[in-house]
This record gives C-alpha cells, structure tokens and sequence, in this order.
C-alpha cells in the first residue's frame, strides 16, 4: 500500500478542524478546502467576498508551493459561494490567479461556509513524486 503524505505549511492557515492542508497520493495533491483565513491571524482578512477569494488563492498557492508543485500542475478547483451573484467578480480574481492555465472547475453555491466565509476553494493537482 502506498504512503499518505501530509502537507503542512505555516504560510497558510491551520486546518480548522480534524484534518491536514493537503495530502499526495501516488503523485496527486488533494487540497482541503481554503477559506479567507490570514495565515498569521487565524481570522477572516474581512466581509469582503474579492479580499476573501485573493486570499483563498494565497492560502493555495501556498500549499502547492509546500508540495513542490505550482498553479500550472492544478488538474481541478472546486469554488463554493454563499452568494452566487458574486460569481463574475470571483472569474476574475480567479482568472488573474491562474493566468493562462485553465483546469477542470466547478462552482457551486452552499447555504453557509465555515466562520462565516464567503467562498472556500479546494483543488487537486499532480506534483513530482
């Protein structure tokens, strides 16, 4: 059976609850979810849904960076949305982020996100094993 590696970085915040930042898997990344969290404050970096998402995308790329991969090695990104009215201003935060790389994304709105966010991301990439 192969190994579970956990990722762990202090350049994003904590896992809020019972579970690790990232795990790889036979050269796959599975990234929990990220919300707005400040990696230094532990808080939302406010009510704002676009300063919430360009951190989200910080607390990310973070993790990636941690497991030695990048945004061009992402295969799939899932964005949940408390509001789905905010969903053009998320494209385009999302689109500066990554750029000319276009993964697999879905996008679903949810009733509520954990400490009262506005948007979480996961996402799921390859890295060099």
């Amino acid at each position: 059976m192969s190994q579970i590696h956990i990722v762990d970085t202090q350049n994003a915040p904590k896992a809020v609850g019972p579970y690790s930042q990232a795990v790889i898997h036979h050269g796959v990344l599975y990234a929990s979810g990220q919300i707005g969290l400040d990696p230094l404050t532990a808080k939302l970096v406010g009510d704002d849904v676009l300063l919430q998402a360009r951190q989200v995308t910080a607390n990310l790329s973070a993790v990636l960076d941690e497991a030695g991969a990048s945004l061009c090695h992402i295969l799939k990104v899932n964005i949940f949305l408390t509001d789905m009215a905010d969903f053009p201003a998320i494209n385009a935060v999302y689109a500066e982020w990554l750029g000319d790389h276009r993964p697999a994304r879905a996008t679903v709105a949810v009733a509520a996100l954990p400490l009262a966010a506005k948007i979480e991301m996961d996402l799921v990439a390859r890295v060099r094993v």
